[in-house]
């Protein structure tokens, strides 16, 4: 199979049909070979129905249902396990993303050698003030912090070599961070490709200005989990050692001090301190080994509650 189209939606059952059609018609036009995943996060109204409507015309669609909504991440990452063209192409459900570019990203991937291209709205018809300002800052953070030279990290119109969805794991709400998870899984080939940007035609965004401060905490936790994640004394460990160690030269001093007739030791201010460093250097110590231990894999992590399936 030539092509994987992954759409995670939520709530866009007027988007769908003309969202299907379209995505056929260009299918059509360059004989490719192709399935279609639309998971449902939940949605409240009638996707599903339109869903399984769509998959009655055409067998290349199926579809997953979550029970409950759990974000686009948890969409991705089912819709990456369900995957089995060669190449895998996201896009959003609100008809903002054009299937008109899937020849080129396929292109690019087949015939260019890349693992990932993500898409680069250049030109968009969004709010300036809540999203283009925060989204330009946001992605040139990224941008510094991973050395990936992409200008639109949250672009969802991206094309993945099928190794590279086979290959890692996105949960919570990571999937802004999609490049740089593969770009630390041993996929380091990302391009780039201007694409356009349609205004919405049904429906409200989904997204609110809280996703900026979850963006950076995630991107935290990726850039530490890639550096730290297998072996997280390497940190902790390293912190709490230093801090032991400055704590306890600390301490002999003020013992010297004290032996001295310098000081009252329990009156020093310094000893506290010493005390202090020694104790935070014990507990990051241990948290390191512990996290030695536990790792970061959890059995659980990406289990969800999956209602209905049209996979087969």
């Amino acid at each position: 199979m030539d092509i994987s189209i992954i759409v995670p939606l939520f709530n866009e059952d007027e988007s769908l049909p003309h969202l299907a059609e379209w995505i056929d018609r260009v299918m059509a036009e360059n004989h490719f070979s192709y399935e279609v995943i639309m998971v449902d996060d939940g949605s409240k109204d009638n996707s599903w129905t339109v869903i399984e409507e769509l998959r009655a015309k055409n067998p290349a669609y199926k579809g997953v249902k979550f029970r409950r909504n759990y974000g686009k991440s948890a969409a991705l990452n089912v819709g990456f396990g369900h995957a089995q063209g060669d190449v895998v192409i996201t896009m959003d459900a609100d008809l903002q993303d054009s299937p008109d570019e899937i020849p080129e990203l396929y292109k690019m991937i087949k015939e260019e050698g890349y693992d990932l291209v993500s898409g680069w709205k250049k030109k968009r018809y969004d709010s300036k003030l809540a999203k283009n300002i925060p989204s330009k800052f946001f992605n040139w953070t990224t941008r510094k912090l991973s050395g990936i030279k992409l200008h639109d990290f949250n672009c969802g119109l991206k094309a993945y070599r099928k190794d590279v969805v086979k290959s890692i794991e996105v949960y919570g709400e990571m999937h802004r961070y999609i490049p740089v998870i593969a770009k630390w899984a041993g996929f380091p080939k990302i391009g780039e490709k201007v694409v356009q940007h349609r205004k919405r035609q049904y429906g409200v965004t989904k997204f609110g200005l809280n996703r900026f401060i979850n963006g950076y905490l995630d991107l935290m936790s990726i850039m530490f989990i890639s550096k730290f994640g297998r072996q997280p004394m390497h940190f902790f460990g390293l912190i709490g050692s230093l801090s032991f160690l400055l704590g306890f030269i600390a301490f002999v001093v003020v013992c010297i001090q004290k032996i001295c007739g310098i000081i009252a030791l329990t009156n020093s201010v310094w000893f506290f301190v010493s005390m202090f460093f020694m104790v935070i250097g014990a507990m990051l110590f241990l948290t390191g080994f512990l996290g030695e231990l536990i790792c970061r894999n959890s059995s659980t992590r990406n289990n969800y509650l999956i209602e209905k399936e049209l996979v087969d």
